[in-house]
């Protein structure tokens, strides 16, 4: 006997879809800006808990390599990923201070940090997001429903509407790869350089 398919999941998806397309202006303007900033020198860091931990180091590999096609690398760290760094803050001083503290070591007063979480309550996050603009790095926030504690504490946020965290989760993969496509559009706007690069604004050709 042959089963039916179970839809529920593409369902629910493409409910939140819909309401995901309203968050493309502020993606597009994410990108843009992370294209001017790290193209100033600045960096990216990047941070989440489980799943939002692979989707943020996913992100700072695309910057680092390449999303599509060949440009330069630009500076971007997931902070979950030192686990000699992590295991000893946590051991140290608690797991509230994984991030904060990496933020505190790395972050630098116009850097932006990046921080997924699909429930938007993780206690890690939110504490790094308050270090962090105490120091003058912009904070951006993919979490789940608003409202919610980490998208209070950042400076934006890009909220999913969706009661189920898998789909959150999927949509905050949707705007990762935004975010990327955004970003090389941006650079691609500039100059070329002598290797063929895009050069944004404040960078000169080698």
């Amino acid at each position: 006997m042959k089963l039916a398919a179970d839809t529920a999941h593409c369902d629910q998806l493409m409910k939140a879809l819909e309401g995901f397309r309203a968050s493309v202006p502020l993606v597009e303007h994410w990108g843009a800006g992370l294209a001017a900033r790290l193209g100033d020198g600045a960096r990216l860091l990047a941070a989440g808990n489980g799943g939002s931990a692979a989707q943020a180091q996913h992100l700072t590999a695309e910057l680092v390599g390449r999303y599509r096609d060949d440009r330069p690398p630009f500076s971007a760290l997931a902070l979950h990923a030192d686990t000699s760094a992590t295991t000893a803050i946590a051991n140290d001083y608690g797991v509230q201070e994984i991030f904060a503290r990496q933020v505190a070591a790395h972050g630098r007063a116009g850097d932006v940090l990046i921080l997924l979480s699909t429930s938007g309550a993780s206690a890690n996050l939110r504490v790094a997001a308050t270090e962090a603009r105490r120091l003058g790095v912009t904070v951006w926030a993919l979490t789940g429903p608003a409202p919610n504690p980490l998208a209070v504490a950042a400076d934006e946020a890009l909220c999913v509407d969706a009661a189920v965290a898998a789909t959150v989760q999927e949509l905050h993969l949707v705007a990762v790869h935004m975010l990327c496509e955004a970003f090389d559009r941006s650079l691609g706007a500039g100059r070329s350089s002598a290797r063929g690069w895009p050069v944004v604004a404040g960078e000169e050709s080698p």
